[in-house]
Formats: C-alpha cells, structure tokens, sequence
C-alpha cells in the first residue's frame, strides 16, 4: 500500500461517530478524504471541523441517502467521475436497532427493510459499482464495519415482514455485510485488493446507541483504534476474507461460512440493487 499521506480514502458514515473519527485521524495523517453523508449541512460540518485541523484542501464530499437505491447509483457514478483512483474503502454508514423508528419496522425508499437496505444494500452496490476504479487503484482495501451483534439470514422472510424485531434487523444485516465480505475476499484476492470487516467495539458512544441503549461500554477511542488498524497497518497488506473483534481475529456467525448461504444472499442482492 502507498503511504497514508498519498491515499484515496472513502468512508462512509463520515459525519458522525465513528465514521467522523476515521476520517478526522486520517485526515491528520494526510489521507485525501471522501466524505459520505445524507446530509448537506452536517456534511459541511464535518468539512469545517476536520478542515479547520488539517485544511480543506484535501476533502471532498459526497452526498447521497442510503436508503434509496438510485441515490446510491447517482453517488457512485460521481465518484466514478471524479476521482482517478481509491486506496480504501470504509464501509461504515449505518442504522441502529431503534433509529430511525423507535423499534417499529421502516421501509426504504425501494420498499426493503431499512436496516438492510441502510446497512447492507447500500454498501454492496455502492462497492460493486466502484468494483473497476478499486481494481485499478490496486493494491487497495475494503473495509466493512460490521457488528458481533449477527443473526442468521431467513431467506424467507429476509424483509422480516412476517416477524419483525428491531435488534434482529440489525443483527441480519451486520451478518449480510459479513458474508458480502468474504464472498469479495474471494473474488478479489488475486487483483491486489483485501476485504476484510470487524466488529469495532461494544457499544461505543454514538448515536444509535445511546438512543438504543442511553449509556456507552466502550469508548469511541477503542472503535478507532480498531478500524484504522484494518486500514492502514502495513502488516496487514496480504490479509485479507477475515472477521475481526476489536483487534484480533473471530468467528463469525455459522451462516457467514456457508457457501449456499452466500451465494444465496449474493443472488439476491444483485437482483434487488439490478445488478445482472
């Protein structure tokens, strides 16, 4: 990988939390960043607060609601646009267990379930579409920012709209996001790219879970830590298909290692983004 400091880097959910921490530390360390959020003005926020450390030179933004799937085409075409190359991807954007919706099932603006729209869909045509600029920015990383909280994928009800549970959408498509991961681990190893996704930290003080839970277990800092070691530890420039805890190496769920599983969820997926 090139040094810090000559990187592309996209992080996704960048304007709070811990996409806004990411990109901040990558920022000091003299990454060029892109910027996702859905929101113009906390986006210029963001700008304003990184850039009044580091300078705004070096930031560009992207806009764009991960619950609409056209919304997300419209973002990659941009980005396929105007920019020449990308040295890592942060998959992070994303939606809690009870935000937005206070426990009540939500659709996305393409009537799927919002957390697997949001967590999950999103990011798995935002990725396939940016696949060619990736492949030729190589060697370059993906990095997914998935959860320990996974449940199993009921591909008979995978828009849960026979039983819905709030922390079980969330848990599915934190799952999905890791089978996604491995799936393009494979198809991607022998191109220079590695994707890997971990689990940051237990309930790290962000939004979506102080509004689920009202208190924090770990720090932001820890999560941080975490991530940033999956984007730019040298040591980790071969490896690649792997699900982290924190720092080290875990097991995913069952599912996450099924064959069929995956290439059940990747038909899926593709026929529901209108990916051939």
């Amino acid at each position: 990988m090139r040094p810090t400091a000559e990187q592309v880097i996209l992080v996704t959910g960048a304007t709070d939390g811990l996409g806004r921490a990411v990109a901040t530390r990558l920022a000091e360390r003299g990454a060029t960043l892109l910027l996702h959020g859905r929101d113009e003005t906390r986006l210029a926020d963001t700008v304003q607060r990184i850039g009044a450390r580091r300078g705004t030179g070096k930031l560009r933004t992207y806009r764009s609601d991960f619950s609409s799937l056209a919304e997300v085409r419209d973002m990659a075409e941009l980005v396929e646009r105007g920019e020449e190359r990308i040295d890592v991807i942060v998959n992070n954007a994303g939606v809690g267990s009870t935000l937005p919706g206070d426990g009540e099932r939500v659709e996305s603006r393409d009537g799927h379930e919002l957390r697997f729209a949001v967590n999950y869909l999103a990011h798995f045509l935002l990725t396939r579409r940016l696949r060619s600029l990736i492949v030729r920015s190589a060697p370059a990383r993906i990095v997914n920012v998935s959860s320990a909280g996974q449940a199993p994928i009921d591909f008979n009800d995978v828009m849960l709209e026979r039983s819905y549970d709030g922390t079980r959408a969330y848990c599915q498509s934190k799952l999905a996001q890791i089978m996604f991961t491995f799936d393009l681990a494979e198809e991607l190893r022998d191109a220079g790219i590695t994707v890997n996704c971990l689990h940051p930290a237990s309930l790290m003080p962000t939004k979506i879970v102080m509004h689920a839970r009202g208190a924090a277990i770990s720090t932001l800092e820890e999560g941080l830590d975490a991530t940033l070691r999956l984007v730019a530890d040298p040591e980790l420039d071969r490896i690649t298909g792997l699900y982290f805890d924190g720092r080290d190496e875990a097991q995913a769920n069952p599912q996450a290692y099924n064959p069929d599983a995956r290439r059940r969820l990747r038909e899926l997926s593709e026929r529901l983004v209108g990916l051939g």
